[in-house]
């Protein structure tokens, strides 16, 4: 049986993100992670250390984390692949490390960022390449996976990966200490069969996400299978965590009878 976190970047949206924690250590979840949970990539320190120490006071720890994003209500997904962003990209990384530090955090999400215009693509590939392998050597020296993941497309801009094969392309290319952030809902909205591919790329996913598709509410809400995904990820031997990153349709708590209890 797979070991549950809340992504409180979706769930437990009734209150501000640091009341998050309490929150989900209430409705029972041991662990969450979270997008970057800052405005900019280089935060002062005491928003960092208030950051942690909300993550105590709550007794959760932290399994996720994304790398900073660039403007995601403004529509970037990353800016791990764009060559005018690798000091904005350094000193984010730099943070992500004394929070991983400081937390145990083993996963950390390098959303790849989207194609830029006027700038060939093999060039920007060749960027996200020496950016993911440089957070793979920085964060690995502390514990810390780095993972690249497909996202919905159509919904993300120009976002070059999309597929299960594009995401391990990327980590063929990264080498150690990168793995595939495998998100149900994404794939599943670009067609995957989301359970055979889970079944094919075990050896190489991270971590995995769930949310129903279409939509992406809590599971039983939409189509996929996630009965036959979970006994899939089972056989797998898959010992991670899966987080619970999807929209919920009503007040959190009410929404996690979809829980498979052991």
């Amino acid at each position: 049986m797979p070991r549950f976190a809340a992504n409180v970047s979706l769930l437990f949206s009734e209150v501000p993100l640091p009341e998050r924690f309490a929150r989900a250590r209430a409705a029972g979840f041991e662990a969450v992670e979270c997008w970057w949970p800052f405005a900019g990539p280089d935060p002062a320190g005491a928003q960092v250390e208030a950051f942690v120490r909300a993550l105590d006071d709550a007794d959760v720890r932290l399994t996720g984390i994304n790398l900073f994003a660039g403007d995601m209500p403004g529509g970037e997904r990353g800016i791990v692949s764009h060559p005018g962003r690798t000091e904005e990209f350094a000193a984010n990384l730099a943070v992500v490390r004394a929070v991983v530090e400081a937390t145990g955090c083993a996963c950390v999400n390098a959303l790849y960022g989207q194609r830029l215009p006027g700038v060939p693509a093999e060039a920007q590939d060749e960027v996200a390449t020496r950016n993911l392998r440089r957070a793979a050597d920085v964060l690995g020296a502390v514990g810390a996976t780095v993972l690249v993941e497909p996202l919905t497309r159509g919904e993300n801009g120009d976002y070059p990966v999309r597929t299960l094969d594009d995401a391990l392309a990327v980590v063929d290319r990264v080498g150690d200490g990168a793995g595939v952030l495998f998100d149900a809902y994404h794939l599943h909205n670009n067609g995957a069969d989301v359970v055979a591919d889970l079944g094919r790329a075990a050896g190489a996913v991270g971590h995995v996400q769930v949310a129903d598709s279409p939509g992406r509410g809590e599971p039983g809400t939409g189509t996929i299978d996630f009965e036959a995904f979970f006994a899939t990820l089972d056989a797998t031997g898959y010992a991670g965590w899966v987080g619970c990153e999807y929209r919920p349709t009503t007040r959190t708590e009410e929404t996690l009878t979809w829980l498979p209890t052991p």
